[in-house]
């Protein structure tokens, strides 16, 4: 598949990992900020063809992975509501709440339905209106234009029973939440290929100088993850301090600006809560005062609930690049994808679930065999 196979070339992986040897002269800790790329690494084994000297540790972005329990919690109430068809992305459906998960509530007569767009969700209320439709709004800037969109089109349409329960983040103030951190240990950064190319990379230039901290916008694929790394071991060997562009066949700076001004139309800065880290200042979208009726927490009246997470999970050092998986003492033996204790666990994109499908058996295919 073009723009996609090439960027899998075992030899090419091999010349772009001994260039980043030749280059590397002291240890260096970079941080990849998405969990897709995180799984990329542990598939391929991109951590273990890299030289010593550079620790790669992973980052806040996945979005299932950084909503907190108690909005896992709202989402469980919502769902067993008797008049309420409750729509989300399917990987939220095995996330823990306090005491149990969507699935779950499906199981117990809940109407809970996977959708893969929110606009099938506004369909869905267009189609039932004698029912209220809930749609789980999570993640990062990548599913803030969709999400926008839905709750644009219901107002245009004048629908009365569809609502979004909202659990939006965003990557910025994630990183300053890190950079600030008192044990800190990140010095390059790996920007998400897919948030810059809806956002563009122009808000982080301005983190980078505050901090020091040089950033390379990076994809997906071994090659691109690969030339990511270079690009910024490149600039800390330098002492160079910016934001560059190693994606640029998907990245501009100034991102998509339709799909910006729409997030600006519908939704506005606010704090937000990250599961296991906690409070981050204008770290999330909520929803504009003119579109507050479609607020699922202020509808339902579930804004008051509150929760306690796991005291055995670590799932907030590890998305701050503080530890790692194996650190865990719950990891493998009392948190597993079965039977997890937090988010990181079950997620296609979570680093915990990430570690034990791939450090668990043999790396199947691709760069890893470079």
């Amino acid at each position: 598949m073009k723009y996609v196979t090439e960027f899998r070339d075992a030899d090419l992986v091999r010349q772009t990992v001994e260039k980043i040897r030749k280059e590397v002269t002291q240890p260096w800790v970079l941080m990849e900020i998405c969990g897709g790329q995180t799984h990329a690494i542990k598939r391929y084994g991109i951590d273990e063809l890299l030289p010593k000297e550079i620790e790669l540790v992973h980052g806040p972005g996945c979005p299932v992975c950084v909503t907190p329990l108690e909005q896992i919690d709202k989402a469980l109430a919502l769902a067993s509501m008797p008049n309420v068809i409750f729509t989300s992305y399917g990987d939220m459906l095995r996330v823990p709440g306090s005491g149990r998960d969507l699935f779950s509530v499906r199981a117990t007569g809940g109407d809970v339905r996977v959708v893969y767009s929110p606009l099938d969700a506004v369909k869905l209320a267009a189609k039932n209106p004698e029912k209220e439709v809930v749609f789980f709004a999570i993640g990062f800037e990548t599913t803030a234009p969709a999400n926008a969109m839905s709750v644009y089109q219901a107002a245009q349409l004048g629908l009365r029973n569809f609502s979004v329960l909202m659990s939006h983040v965003r990557v910025p103030p994630a990183m300053h939440a890190i950079l600030s951190g008192e044990h800190n240990r990140v010095q390059g950064f790996l920007a998400a290929g897919h948030v810059c190319a809806v956002m563009g990379y122009w808000e982080y230039p301005p983190i980078a100088e505050q901090y020091r901290t040089p950033m390379a916008v990076t994809g997906f694929e071994p090659l691109d993850l690969l030339h990511g790394v270079l690009t910024a071991v490149r600039m800390l060997e330098k002492g160079e301090v910016g934001v560059a562009n190693a994606y640029a066949r998907a990245v501009t700076y100034e991102g998509n600006q339709p799909a910006q001004k729409l997030i600006q139309t519908v939704f506005m800065d606010c704090d937000r809560k990250w599961r296991g880290i906690g409070n981050i200042p204008m770290s999330g979208w909520c929803l504009r005062p003119e579109y507050a009726k479609f607020d699922a927490e202020q509808r339902f009246e579930v804004a008051s609930i509150h929760s306690e997470e796991s005291p055995i999970c670590i799932a907030g050092e590890i998305l701050q690049g503080l530890k790692k998986p194996h650190q865990c003492p719950a990891f493998g033996t009392l948190c597993t994808p079965e039977h997890p204790l937090g988010a990181t666990m079950v997620s296609t994109e979570g680093t915990c679930a990430a570690y034990y499908q791939y450090d668990q058996q043999p790396i199947a295919s691709g760069a890893s065999h470079a």
